[in-house]
């Protein structure tokens, strides 16, 4: 190394070391190793790339628009955080090894707090329109015992693949929140889900376009189960067959929450009903964890 690109990495390596000895005072021991890593690996890819002023401007500029797009109906720094991988990375870190406990993913930005609940067996789709579907299981825990008064939030897209928070309005469609039974079993009714794409008119969307990836996700349901002494499961079930499993735009998906969507004509619905036209079934049992479980 000649002493110029010697003396330039000498600079380059007292900027970060003086920015790791800021955070050598602080109170917080996790806070301390978080910063001081995050400094590290931040400064070791600006290093590795030769990040240039100019594109750390537009970095800037594209953190901000997403600061700018985000509200209470979308939270576009998730959606980064879903198409980097990095929320399914956090997902794997965190999630318990327990064997045959259900698998977690994404949790998604279309989480609502203050959905409707729904006696079981009741419909959550509330006018979104789609194929009725119902779904039904059973939520168990690790060593097979049946868990009853979970709470399941459950939500979804409409067969044109929008979330009701990406309507006008406040209208609440396709979901709500009940408990399971003493047995365990739970079972609703709301719409097949379809693919869609995620929001794309955004500077992720954006990001996207650049890098030539797909915007779009499976068909899926989002489930959210939480009863005390079990670890909060947030995972999907997808509609086996659909053509996007396999480039998933967030990396959401496993093959154990694969589930095959059952299609019908005609005939009684398990609720006793009888559709007028096509009707969808699908089944999937929970399987939850201990809250000790690592």
């Amino acid at each position: 190394m000649s002493p110029e690109h010697s003396g330039a990495a000498d600079r380059e390596q007292a900027v970060t070391d003086e920015v790791l000895a800021s955070f050598d005072q602080t109170a917080d021991p996790r806070l301390r190793e978080v910063m001081r890593s995050l400094v590290r690996h931040l400064h070791a890819f600006a290093r590795e790339v030769r990040l240039t002023e100019r594109e750390w401007e537009t970095a800037i500029d594209f953190l901000t628009r997403a600061g700018h797009i985000t509200d209470d109906r979308r939270q576009e720094f998730v959606l980064l955080s879903d198409v980097l991988g990095l929320s399914m990375l956090a997902v794997a870190i965190n999630e318990p090894k327990a064997p045959g406990a259900t698998q977690a993913t994404v949790f998604g930005p279309f989480f609502v707090d203050g959905a409707p609940e729904v006696a079981l067996g009741d419909d959550i789709a509330h006018g979104a329109a789609g194929t009725p579907c119902y779904v039904s299981g059973q939520v168990r825990s690790a060593d097979g015992f049946p868990i009853g008064g979970v709470r399941l939030d459950i939500w979804g897209a409409d067969e044109d693949g929008f979330y009701d928070v990406q309507y006008p309005g406040d209208r609440t469609a396709g979901r709500g929140w009940l408990r399971t039974a003493p047995d365990g079993t739970y079972r609703f009714r709301t719409v097949l889900p379809t693919s869609y794409p995620i929001p794309n008119d955004g500077p992720v969307g954006d990001l996207l376009t650049a890098a030539a990836r797909s915007p779009m996700r499976p068909a899926h349901l989002h489930f959210k189960a939480t009863t005390p002494g079990h670890r909060t499961l947030i995972t999907h079930i997808f509609v086996a067959g659909d053509p996007y499993l396999g480039c998933d735009a967030v990396f959401g998906v496993k093959d154990s929450l694969v589930v095959e969507a059952d299609h019908h004509t005609a005939g009684l619905a398990p609720d006793g009903s009888q559709p007028q036209g096509a009707w969808t079934s699908m089944t999937f049992d929970l399987v939850l964890v201990p809250d000790d479980a690592s």
